[in-house]
C-alpha cells in the first residue's frame, strides 16, 4: 500500500489542477499498447495518425522514455493550476536543461528502446530536448487538440463537483470518492493495490489533485520536482467513451423528453453551466441553452449563479425522473 501522511495544514494547501501534457502522455501510452484504456472507436480513429507520426517524427524516442511504471518528469511538467494550457506545458518542456533531460534518459530508457539506433540518435544528440518537444507538439496537434475542449470541460466539471463535495462533506469524503482503492485513514491517505509501497510525507505545499480522462486507475507523483500528486479518473469519462449508450438513451426518458434533453438531464449528476455541458457533450451552446430552458420550465431543473457562471442542477422531480429511467 502507498500511504500519504497528510496534516490539516496540508489539506488547507491542497488544490486542483489540469495537465494537458500528462493527458497527452497517458494517451500515447494507451495508443502504444502499454496502458490500453481507449475504447475501440477512439483507438480506431487515432491509431492511423499515431502510426504515421511514429514514421514521420521522433515520436518513438518519446515513447522510449516511458517505462511500465511511468515516464520522465520533464515531458509532463507539474501544472500550475486549472488554467494550464498545452502552450504552458510545451514552453516548460523546451526549457529543460539538456543535462537534466539526459539524467532522466539514463534512468528511464532501458531494454529494446535503449538499443534502437534511431532512438539513441535522438536522445544522444545535442538538440534532444527540442526534438522530443517537437514530436510531442505534433502529437498534441494531430491526436489530442481536436478533442481537448471536450475533454477539458469534463475535467473542469469534475473539479466543480469535487469542490462541492469538499464544502458539503469535507476532505475525507472527497478523497475517498476519487477511486475505490483510496481510503482515508487517521492522519493519512492509503492507496491499496498500488505498484509502489511505502509512506510519503507531504513537503509543506499540500496535495495536488489532477483529474484525467486517460488515466487507467489512479496514478501518483511522490518525488521532486513534482508536488505530491494524485491523478484520478474524471467523472464523466465513461460517458465520453460511449460506455453510456444504454444509459443516455433509456427508452422511457428519451420518449418523454427527447434524446438531447435526456442526455442533458443525465449529464447533470453535478451542477454545470451551459458552456461546460456544451463542451463535454459536444453539442452547440445555443441548442443546449434552448433545451435547458425547456427542462427548467418543465420543473426538471433549477439554476443559480455561482461567481460568474450560472449552474444548472436537477430538481427532486428531475432526480426522480432520471432514477426511474434506469
Amino acid at each position: 500500500m502507498l500511504r500519504f501522511e497528510v496534516s490539516v495544514d496540508d489539506l488547507l494547501r491542497s488544490r486542483f489542477a489540469l495537465s494537458p501534457a500528462m493527458d497527452l502522455c497517458f494517451l500515447l501510452r494507451s495508443l502504444s499498447g502499454r496502458d490500453p484504456v481507449l475504447p475501440r472507436a477512439w483507438a480506431a480513429r487515432l491509431l492511423p495518425a499515431f502510426e504515421r507520426l511514429r514514421r514521420e517524427t521522433e515520436l518513438n524516442a518519446v515513447l522510449a522514455l516511458h517505462s511500465p511504471q511511468g515516464g520522465p518528469n520533464f515531458v509532463a511538467p507539474p501544472p500550475r493550476g486549472l488554467q494550464q494550457t498545452w502552450a504552458d506545458d510545451l514552453a516548460m518542456i523546451r526549457a529543460t536543461p539538456l543535462e537534466a533531460a539526459r539524467h532522466e534518459f539514463a534512468t528511464t530508457v532501458t531494454g529494446a528502446p535503449a538499443r534502437d539506433a534511431r532512438v539513441r540518435a535522438v536522445l544522444d544528440s545535442p538538440d534532444a530536448v527540442s526534438r522530443v518537444a517537437e514530436a510531442m507538439d505534433r502529437a498534441w496537434r494531430e491526436l489530442l487538440a481536436p478533442d481537448w475542449p471536450q475533454l477539458r470541460a469534463i475535467c473542469e466539471r469534475d473539479v466543480v463537483h469535487r469542490v462541492g463535495v469538499i464544502g458539503e462533506h469535507g476532505w475525507a469524503t472527497t478523497i475517498e470518492s476519487l477511486h475505490p482503492s483510496i481510503a482515508w485513514q487517521a492522519g493519512g491517505i492509503g492507496i491499496g493495490h498500488f505498484p509502489r509501497v511505502g509512506t510519503v510525507r507531504l513537503v509543506g505545499d499540500g496535495l495536488l489533485l489532477i483529474p484525467s480522462v486517460f488515466v487507467r486507475n489512479i496514478a501518483a507523483h511522490t518525488e521532486d520536482p513534482w508536488p505530491r500528486t494524485l491523478i484520478y479518473r474524471a467523472r464523466g469519462t465513461a460517458a465520453l467513451w460511449g460506455e453510456q449508450e444504454d444509459v443516455l438513451r433509456p427508452d422511457a426518458l428519451t420518449a418523454l423528453v427527447g434524446r438531447s434533453r435526456a442526455r442533458l438531464l443525465l449529464a447533470l449528476d453535478a451542477p454545470a453551466s451551459t458552456s461546460h455541458l456544451a463542451r463535454s457533450l459536444a453539442m452547440a451552446p445555443g441548442a443546449v441553452g434552448d433545451h435547458l430552458a425547456i427542462l427548467r420550465s418543465s420543473g426538471l431543473l433549477v439554476r443559480a449563479r455561482s461567481g460568474r457562471s450560472v449552474l444548472y442542477r436537477r430538481t427532486p422531480l428531475g432526480e426522480a425522473l432520471v432514477a426511474g429511467s434506469g
